[in-house]
């Protein structure tokens, strides 16, 4: 799978408008045949900063999402409400979803 982790730094007056701006882009990207998820949070520590969390199946899930037109439209209106480039991890690892963690046990 295709693992990535993305940081959106909003600029002040997008803050909390960045959900609403992001909710087609997210929907769209939900319903790819390919997609596994598409998760946003929010910093605790910078309200201003939002992570996304997403993954996809393969890399041709990938690349039918960035060269999907939902997501072309999404570079270009998203940078209007931002401080900064967002910042990126992307990797493929070796597994199909979420694991549960070793270390803890909840029963």
């Amino acid at each position: 799978m295709i693992f990535i982790v993305v940081k959106f730094e909003t600029k002040p007056d997008w803050t909390d408008r960045w959900p609403d701006l992001v909710g087609p882009f997210t929907a769209a990207t939900r319903a790819e045949d390919g997609n596994l998820w598409f998760e946003w949070s929010r910093s605790l520590e910078n309200p201003a900063e939002y992570v996304l969390v997403e993954a996809f199946r393969d890399a041709d899930a990938g690349n039918a999402h960035v060269n999907s037109e939902h997501f072309k439209r999404a570079m270009g209106e998203l940078p209007q409400a931002l401080a900064s480039t967002p910042k990126i991890i992307s990797q493929t690892i070796d597994a199909t979803g979420w694991s549960e963690m070793a270390e803890m046990s909840v029963g």
